[in-house]
């Protein structure tokens, strides 16, 4: 493996995994503080400062091990969940998909504003590739976030989202997987069952669809 071509691709990727990860964990903080739990806010965690949001384990160690393991062919990790306390939000059942929503709402914002600062840059002519590679590694990792969080499993965002949306019944019975809905959803990520018919598809109609909605940008620097 060229440990050269790996320090560039930390070095390119390191700005936006930070702010991915870190604006993702804010925003339902601050999604769980605005409709009645504090819970996040108390314990610092509706922060910018990514040593918050970090785990050890699954931000640091695990994506770097899986990375030298497969020679970059497969990355997985996870940042430190902000806690909320539902039983404290005004609508519990209803605020609870709020919540869950705004973590990966940050991540396809930022995948909006990476691909418009792309457009800048070669609207400008800029010719160094680095700050347009870190532009695209900014689009690719937000919206692998944007999509793998939205996959409709509990702990992830989307089995939170379907458990609210869902009527009482079956929304508990879905909750009740959340305990070990993480190895169900790290096993069907390592059989390529998530990837392929979840994760690419999902990527790939977001990324056209953001680039539909920037097209008024397009026309105005090209």
């Amino acid at each position: 493996m060229d440990f050269a071509q790996i320090i560039q691709t930390v070095t390119l990727y390191a700005i936006p995994v930070l702010l991915a990860i870190t604006l993702h964990e804010a925003a339902h903080g601050y999604a769980a503080l605005r409709l009645g739990d504090n819970t996040a806010a108390l314990l610092g965690r509706i922060s910018m400062n990514p040593l918050r949001h970090i785990d050890p384990i699954g931000t640091i160690a695990m994506p770097l091990m899986l990375y030298f393991a497969t020679s970059g062919a497969f990355l997985f990790g996870y940042a430190k969940p902000v806690p909320v306390n539902f039983g404290r939000l005004h609508h519990p059942k209803r605020d609870m998909v709020w919540v869950a929503l705004a973590g990966p709402g940050a991540n396809l914002l930022q995948a909006a504003l990476w691909m418009a600062l792309l457009y800048l840059l070669r609207s400008a002519g800029v010719e160094e590739r680095f700050w347009a590679d870190m532009a695209r590694a900014g689009v690719v990792v937000n919206l692998v976030m944007f999509a793998f969080n939205l996959f409709p499993l509990p702990p992830l965002d989307g089995g939170r989202i379907l458990v609210g949306l869902l009527p009482m019944r079956a929304a508990v019975a879905l909750s009740r997987v959340e305990p070990f809905g993480f190895f169900v959803v790290l096993a069907l990520v390592l059989t390529g069952i998530v990837g392929q018919y979840w994760l690419r598809p999902l990527m790939d109609i977001t990324a056209e669809a953001l680039a539909w909605l920037l097209t008024p940008l397009r026309w105005l620097l090209f």
